[in-house]
């Protein structure tokens, strides 16, 4: 029977669980102990945190896993591919990796490549930036972190150092962006990757609580786009999917 690693337990995750289980494949699952779904539907679980990722890898390699994964978490997708690079199994490069999961080199390399992406300013402090060099209103949000964690929309330079804790206290690293405010609605865009093929899946609609902390609370899949945005958006993000 083939060993799968599925890091994180929570409701998300266990639709992969389930569905592995379904195909006869053998379920170790890992995440922080604190009830959730997947610690009861994997086939073993073990209380250890999604960011651990040393010892996540020694007991990957004492089960003898044959393949590692995760679905909708950015974090877990880091010790994903670390486990994956260390043990000879598919999974992303560290360097691809970095780049998905941390919004400042994401941000970084758009730049390079010239691929459109918002303005943005790494810092610790609101003490590191003036009221001449910003343009408000303002995003402030963790590098590190999904699912709308830690974002303010900010109006005043004020508010700026509240903001900036905020999004401090949720994440991990311990800098955030200040990013420019873009007006319009908010998608996102369903791509999976193979070997440097990018394969369109669907574009969908998100509808959020709005100012100041944007938490998702709904989506419309696929999104009412013509034809035309549509092809334009497919071309603009497998531009960046590449970069």
């Amino acid at each position: 029977m083939k060993k799968l690693a599925i890091i994180g337990a929570s409701f998300l995750q266990n639709p992969l669980i389930e569905k592995a289980n379904q195909r006869g494949i053998e379920t170790h699952v890992f995440a922080y102990k604190e009830d959730a779904i997947g610690e009861k539907t994997a086939f073993c679980f073990y209380p250890i945190s999604i960011i651990e990722k040393d010892a996540i890898l020694e007991k990957c390699q004492k089960i003898g896993i044959d393949g590692i994964c995760t679905i909708a978490s950015d974090l877990a997708v880091v010790t994903v591919n670390y486990v994956a690079e260390k043990m000879g199994l598919i999974g992303n490069s560290n360097e691809a990796t970095i780049k998905s999961t941390n919004k400042f080199y994401m941000r970084q390399c758009f730049f390079e490549n010239n691929d459109p992406s918002p303005k943005s300013i790494k810092v610790q402090s609101s003490t590191e930036l003036s009221d001449e060099l910003l343009t408000f209103p303002v995003i402030v949000k963790p590098l590190d972190r999904s699912g709308s964690r830690g974002i303010t929309k900010v109006f005043s330079y004020s508010k700026l150092e509240d903001a900036i804790r905020h999004a401090l206290d949720q994440g991990f690293e311990k800098s955030v962006l200040v990013e420019e405010f873009v007006e319009g609605n908010e998608y996102s865009i369903e791509y999976v990757s193979w070997r440097g093929i990018h394969h369109f899946l669907a574009i969908t609609r998100k509808y959020t609580t709005g100012s100041p902390h944007f938490i998702e609370i709904g989506h419309v899949e696929p999104a009412l786009l013509s034809a035309e945005i549509t092809e334009k958006i497919k071309a603009i993000v497998s531009r960046a999917l590449n970069s």
